[in-house]
């Protein structure tokens, strides 16, 4: 997993975002990231509107939930924290995404030892909220050795 490793500053976490083949072809930009906390941006174009009456497919939505998510949650790590892969991930749509982009703020709402909850938004260029998701990750805790 290409995921930021302890003690990697932000600005190479955006060089390792922007990097990835995926996230560069779905138009992807990590905007704003802290432990806890990320805003990552969809700019639209043909690979992504293919959802009902030319808006962004609604499956691309759920991946950028879990996209954003990932980004919030994986600063929010302790030293002996890996990453084990989201166990849940829903999503409520409530209007399409037309325009030029999505834009989705992830919030980690509790990290224990094991999970990790988080809450996404999803709107578009005019700041309309267009889905809401929540997602709960697992955490792989190591134990301290003495």
């Amino acid at each position: 997993m290409n995921l930021r490793p302890p003690g990697q500053s932000i600005e190479q976490q955006r060089e390792r975002f922007a990097s990835l083949p995926l996230y560069r072809q779905l138009g992807l930009t990590l905007e704003e990231v802290r432990a806890g906390y990320s805003r990552v941006a969809m700019a639209t174009s043909p690979v992504t509107l293919g959802g009902i009456g030319g808006s962004v497919h609604g499956g691309l939505l759920a991946a950028l939930i879990d996209i954003a998510m990932l980004e919030a949650v994986i600063p929010a790590f302790t030293e002996n924290d890996e990453p084990a892969g989201t166990a849940d991930l829903n999503i409520t749509y409530m209007r399409p995404v037309h325009g030029t982009r999505a834009v989705a703020e992830a919030t980690v709402l509790r990290k224990g030892k094991t999970l990790a909850v988080t809450e996404v938004t999803i709107s578009d260029d005019q700041g309309r909220l267009c889905a809401k998701g929540r997602t709960i990750y697992v955490v792989r805790h190591r134990p301290t050795r003495g």
